[in-house]
């Protein structure tokens, strides 16, 4: 009788002669989006002199075909890390207390993942941190960088200037707007708009809560504030705050001691809103009845606020968007550029 042969088994492989699947190539990518090699080359580099179809075509050709970039060897050709870094410079607490930082933060992510690209949070509000942010990403380990609430005299953006690394700044940074490109809202004119609608509503005694005043929100609302009132001016309705809740609310409560026939306040920040509202509530004051308020962002915040709160809407994604586009086109050797978007009044129960 002939020896039985042993049945060969093998286990969690599938059959035995299947092939690894190929790792699609970017001559794939161009295949089904219908376009050049150069093209898609171009979308992967950052977009440049791209066309919108086209670009939205080699997107879609990239999620379908599962293309990943070879970011190491990308990296020893070209020079770069393929990556871009979210800087805050403020303390760690406010990212996760002003809703804006985290719209700016996912929106700006959302940008760079449609172009391949991850985006490295960073948050310096302290000296240490900014010693040690500044040398690890000057040691190459980004692109650029998208610099979120810049100060005056903050030394951040000089040095990462000395570093040779590319910035773009969320707002103007003050003093170095001949130097780096910037996304804005149109501060100015928006609280304008905002001081306009308070005396629409027949507020005669409008009072506002400056935002810092070595931040250019913080300025430039001010400033649109003054304009807006002219020769109705009075320091006395003027009050200094600092983005926060608390500064919002300490803020309300000194005007109210001051000035306790204000029947208006237009307010920098939706946060520092929110802290106003508590210190009206708190003093008795009925909003809109005794006083109207109105703030500056909608992010989400002020339309949970009791009342819901009348406020001048940024642009949040638009603003991210362009920082990732200004900034990449810096990476790629362009010179820095500046935007400014407009701001939209959007009325509720606060007015």
């Amino acid at each position: 009788m002939a020896a039985s042969v042993p049945r060969r088994v093998v286990l969690g492989l599938g059959p035995v002669n299947q092939q690894p699947r190929r790792r699609p190539t970017i001559k794939d990518v161009a295949a089904v989006a219908g376009v050049s090699r150069g093209t898609v080359s171009r979308v992967l580099n950052g977009g440049r002199l791209v066309s919108p179809d086209a670009l939205a075509a080699v997107q879609d050709a990239i999620r379908s075909t599962g293309y990943q970039t070879n970011s190491h060897a990308r990296s020893l050709v070209t020079g770069r890390s393929n990556s871009v870094a979210f800087l805050l410079t403020e303390p760690q607490h406010l990212l996760f207390e002003d809703p804006t930082f985290a719209i700016l933060l996912r929106a700006a992510a959302e940008a760079l993942g449609a172009r391949g690209m991850p985006l490295l949070l960073m948050v310096a509000g302290t000296t240490d941190e900014r010693r040690r942010i500044t040398d690890y990403v000057g040691a190459g380990h980004v692109d650029g960088v998208l610099v979120v609430s810049s100060h005056a005299g903050s030394p951040i953006i000089p040095a990462l200037l000395r570093k040779g690394l590319p910035v773009v700044a969320c707002g103007a940074p003050l003093g170095l707007e001949d130097r780096v490109g910037f996304v804005e809202a149109d501060d100015l004119g928006g609280a304008r708009r905002m001081v306009q609608h308070l005396r629409e509503r027949g507020r005669t005694r409008v009072a506002t809560i400056t935002g810092p005043l070595d931040t250019p929100g913080g300025r430039k609302r001010l400033e649109g504030y003054r304009l807006e009132l002219g020769d109705d001016h009075d320091a006395s309705l003027v009050a200094h705050g600092d983005y926060t809740r608390a500064g919002g609310e300490a803020a309300m409560r000194d005007l109210l001691a001051r000035r306790p026939d204000l029947d208006g306040v237009f307010v920098a920040s939706d946060l520092m809103a929110a802290g106003a509202l508590a210190a009206l509530a708190a003093s008795g004051r009925r909003v809109p009845d005794d006083v109207a308020v109105g703030g500056f962002d909608d992010s989400g915040l002020a339309a949970t606020l009791h009342p819901p709160l009348t406020t001048m809407r940024q642009p949040f994604d638009r603003i991210a968007q362009e920082m990732v586009r200004l900034l990449l086109e810096v990476v790629a050797g362009s010179e820095p550029a500046a935007i400014t978007l407009p701001t939209t009044l959007v009325v509720r129960d606060s007015t």
